[in-house]
């Protein structure tokens, strides 16, 4: 492997965790509704596990309630039943053969709660660059001690490496910051 084929799948791998990230944060609910809420609940059909936007359509009534209209009457109970044991705490109505889930308004405790979660997975991603960014090194040294590299690529290769984590811990950074915006408006 050569030192830009290192460099290459270190910044490839930290775009991922940045990825990562990004749905990690999708998921933390803020006062208003989206779809993408639900994508990783699971509804159990026909015995096995399936994502609801598989056996349901999702759509927003309003800014804070989602609708669930399963594609089979006899999901109904069973969609209800994953969104109200899933994680999100959230409380879903039926009418009829459409699921009502409201999104209920958050207090000032719980956005602080949440801001905390967020600066946690914030610090998880940084860690994760920062442990891509040392697999990357090490792997420029072992180039270098094989004699496949000279010590001035070795240090050309690691500032490169350094340059591309501190953007990518800026870039973690600004979507930590602009979540935690979002949760604090009210």
């Amino acid at each position: 492997m050569s030192i830009a084929e290192i460099k290459n799948s270190c910044e490839a791998r930290m775009l991922k965790s940045l990825e990562a990230l990004r749905a990690d944060l999708s998921k933390v609910r803020t006062g208003r509704a989206h779809t993408g809420l639900l994508d990783h609940v699971t509804v159990d059909y026909y015995g096995s596990p399936m994502p609801i936007n598989q056996v349901a359509n999702v759509n927003l009534i309003d800014a804070r309630t989602i609708s669930v209209q399963p594609w089979e009457k006899k999901m109904v109970q069973a969609v209800e039943k994953a969104i109200r044991d899933s994680d999100l705490g959230l409380n879903p109505m039926t009418q009829g053969d459409v699921i009502r889930v409201p999104m209920p308004a958050l207090t000032e405790e719980r956005r602080r709660d949440l801001v905390k979660v967020i600066r946690h997975e914030g610090e998880a991603a940084k860690v994760a660059v920062r442990n891509l960014r040392r697999d990357a090194n090490q792997q420029v040294k072992d180039l270098v001690k094989a004699k496949e590299a000279s010590e001035d690529d070795e240090r050309r290769a690691q500032d490169e490496i350094q340059k591309a984590t501190d953007r990518h811990i800026a870039d973690v950074d600004k979507m930590i910051a602009q979540k935690e915006a979002e949760i604090m408006a009210v």
